[in-house]
């Protein structure tokens, strides 16, 4: 699995899915400790923790929503194999199960959150606030449903959420790292190097002359795998979705000015005011300092003498909503430069100044109305999909294919002749016309010809599909790939003629030769690179070099093998072992994400206890369904 993993990893979409993976999961936990536990029981649980059981739709529901959530973040779906492969299906499946083992342990302790918390918790959440910096109801809801989620749902898991924290946070609590692990940590990422190398590419390699037919013909049979031509299928399929949908719809400009009318003071930039504050216990004391304020004392002054800093009594630039409504209202009817009479609020007597008026800024219907007109259209297609909805699964249920139920609603269909399971037509081009983020083609791999399959959700709506036909895996010849066959045995001719080169060159240096003679005999520029340090990606330097230098002592030479076919030869000229500063940004930073490992590494076991205290077991065959490990 390990070999899998690093194998998945090793491009530019694995790294990126294998840095989401690690973002997501809400506790890491970093030790499976549960693997021979696994049992045959109810096909419809795949997994029992304590009293909770894990149903195969709840955690269908779990796994889709994980993997489409990664899909919509590295901008392309994630088929089952790519999640085995990224080792995702174990991931959620344990995070799922020590969840399941939190809420238990919860109950078991009687926690609970009250509605009104729960309510607070989501109000302040800064996702769903909108433009005003208050929580937006709309916006909300949006959020909400763009990840799978109603409204009961999201309440329901936040509150579990909520009291998994309650336990976590009190486990983890208190946690240091120690000091010796902090500078060994430090010394480790910021020590550098310098270094001195030589890059050979295809010049260096001298002339490769064109492969005789019989050298062609077997190097093809020894790597005939590499160039087989993968099983492709055609499929079609409709999207029916309030996006899709309010595309086709008109909206007027009265429907889209009565909406931009409703929301003008939100859609627009409100007015910001510098403010100073005093806040006093009674009317008389509040009268008392304002004429101190009118005869010459500032306000920090005045705020020096009751204890408070600067930043206390400015409260910077402001708007009218984030203060109090008596306060606000008083502050945004002084001119510039004047100085309040006193203000009763409801935590005291208030002074305020205004120092700076930033006006605000109207906002434009016009450069607004494209904008309104669609939200307003995709508003409206979210009634037409739940119609369409009905009168598509009637259709299908009727015997009707995706294209004939598509043309008898007056929807498109879409067709696409040949694609192969990465999502490529023949030509090795992504193929056009799936919307980003639909993942049908890895489903159309796990179905077959004739088929009715289930709707896949997207984007608030719905998508069928159907595998109209399937082109297996096979062979290609020669004469096929016969460019391609070349090409390949090419890179490979001049692959080993600069790994000869290189060696060559590293055991002369090693025998006291200098980098810039060998460079100068085979054409080749030595170049330099200082500073260093292991993260770092200089320009100019590949980053298999940076690794290379880092395990190699100082004067020690080295080669190792780049990008575009390259080899590089390098010399480490310079090591700088740095010293600790404890109270550096750098260093405090580290020290931080050493309390959250300590603190994850500590609730893992505490889960991994609980696990084994109330009982854990899983369901291979149900968990393999879901997650299409018996395709």
């Amino acid at each position: 699995m390990l070999r899998g993993m690093r194998k998945a990893s090793s491009n530019w979409v694995g790294k990126t899915i294998m840095a989401i993976v690690m973002g997501v999961l809400i506790i890491s936990f970093g030790v499976w400790g549960i693997a021979d536990i696994f049992k045959g029981f109810g096909q419809s649980t795949v997994a029992k923790v304590g009293s909770t059981e894990i149903s195969l739709n709840e955690f269908r529901q779990i796994y889709t929503d994980r993997l489409q959530q990664i899909g919509r973040q590295v901008g392309r779906p994630l088929t089952p194999d790519q999640a085995r492969a990224f080792g995702l299906d174990r991931q959620v499946l344990q995070q799922t199960i020590a969840e399941a083992a939190l809420d238990e342990e919860a109950r078991r302790l009687g926690l609970g959150q009250s509605d009104e918390q729960i309510r607070q918790f989501i109000m302040n959440d800064p996702n769903f606030k909108g433009v005003s910096g208050n929580f937006d109801a709309n916006r909300f809801q949006a959020v909400i449903r763009n990840f799978g989620y109603t409204e009961q749902r999201y309440v329901s898991e936040q509150r579990k959420v909520s009291l998994r924290r309650q336990i976590t946070g009190t486990i983890g609590a208190g946690l240091e790292p120690p000091k010796a692990m902090l500078d060994v940590l430090t010394r480790f990422q910021n020590e550098q190097r310098a270094i001195e190398f030589v890059k050979l590419d295809a010049a260096q390699a001298g002339v490769i002359d064109a492969p005789s037919p019989e050298a062609l013909a077997a190097y093809f049979e020894d790597h005939k795998v590499q160039f087989r031509a993968p099983e492709y299928r055609k499929i079609s399929f409709v999207v029916v979705s309030p996006e899709e949908i309010g595309k086709w719809s008109e909206v007027s400009d009265d429907d889209a000015k009565k909406v931009f009318e409703q929301r003008k003071d939100r859609l627009g930039t409100p007015e910001k005011r510098q403010i100073q504050q005093l806040v006093f216990p009674t009317l008389a004391e509040a009268q008392t300092a304002r004429e101190r304020l009118a005869g010459g004392t500032s306000f920090e002054d005045l705020g020096k003498e009751r204890g408070l800093s600067a930043s206390d009594v400015d409260l910077g630039l402001v708007t009218k909503s984030s203060l109090d409504s008596t306060v606000g209202s008083a502050a945004f009817a002084l001119p510039a430069g004047e100085i309040s009479q006193p203000i009763q609020g409801p935590l005291g007597v208030s002074i305020v100044k205004v120092d700076k008026i930033e006006p605000g800024k109207e906002a434009d219907y016009g450069s607004l109305a494209g904008d309104i007109k669609r939200e307003i259209a995709t508003e409206r297609a979210r009634a037409k999909v739940a119609d369409l909805r009905d009168k598509m699964e009637d259709e299908r249920g009727g015997g009707s294919s995706v294209i004939d139920a598509a043309q008898k609603l007056g929807l498109t269909a879409v067709t696409i002749d040949a694609v192969d399971r990465s999502g490529r037509a023949p030509n090795g081009q992504p193929v056009a016309g799936i919307p980003q983020g639909l993942d049908v083609v890895s489903q159309a791999f796990n179905t077959d010809v004739g088929v009715d399959n289930d709707s896949i959700s997207f984007k608030g709506g719905y998508v069928w599909y159907d595998v109209l036909a399937i082109t297996p895996s096979r062979d290609r010849n020669l004469d096929e790939v016969r460019d391609q066959v070349e090409a390949r045995w090419r890179q490979d001719q001049i692959a080993a003629k600069l790994k000869a080169k290189a060696t060559e060159m590293v055991q002369k240096l090693e025998q006291g030769g200098k980098l810039a003679d060998e460079a100068a005999a085979v054409g080749g520029k030595v170049e330099t690179a200082s500073g260093i340090k292991r993260d770092d990606s200089p320009a100019g330097v590949p980053a298999t070099v940076v690794t290379a230098a880092f395990r190699t002592a100082k004067d020690g030479v080295g080669q190792t093998a780049a990008g575009s076919g390259e080899v590089v030869v390098f010399r480490v000229t310079d090591i700088v072992d740095p010293s600790v500063d404890a109270a550096s940004d750098a260093v405090k930073k580290l020290k931080d994400s050493l309390d959250r490992a300590l603190t994850d590494e500590q609730v893992a076991s505490y889960v991994n206890k609980l696990q084994t205290d109330i009982g854990t077991t899983i369901n291979q065959a149900a968990f393999a369904q879901v997650t299409g490990a018996n395709q």
